[in-house]
């Protein structure tokens, strides 16, 4: 027989993954203040954005999704990008805030997404590269 505890597992990973993922109201917060707690260094988010590259382009679809404009944007909708339900289904804006968490730990914000990276975890990391995201405007 399983220990007791062992039967609560998958409740406890559920409550745990949700208690992370945003809610709508977050988002429209977070919507309001685009502003990071860190202040980001472009020139070397643009080295960090090397990690992104092997699956992520700035101004076209590659096995990711552009990243030009991602600031702002809702997940999941450029056009001719075929993203998870999980993706489309999020409701997230890419909010500087919400873009540091997803960055920081990709599957547990967004649970069922396609995007197989295991995260960058340091936080001046993750500030750099998200201004780095902010220089990138689709023409």
């Amino acid at each position: 027989m399983p220990h007791p505890f062992l039967t609560l597992l998958p409740v406890l990973a559920l409550a745990f993954t949700l208690s992370l993922a945003p809610t709508a109201a977050a988002n429209a917060a977070e919507a309001a203040n685009t502003t990071s707690n860190s202040v980001g260094d472009v020139d070397h988010g643009k080295d960090i954005y090397r990690q992104c590259r092997s699956c992520h382009m700035p101004a076209q679809n590659s096995i990711g999704p552009k990243h030009c404009g991602v600031v702002g944007r809702v997940a999941g909708t450029v056009p001719d990008y075929s993203y998870s339900p999980a993706m489309k289904k999020s409701g997230i804006t890419w909010t500087p805030a919400n873009l540091d968490r997803f960055i920081d730990h990709p599957s547990v914000v967004i649970p069922g997404t396609y995007m197989p990276f295991a995260g960058i975890h340091d936080p001046q990391d993750r500030a750099d590269l998200i201004a780095y995201l902010t220089t990138l405007t689709c023409s």
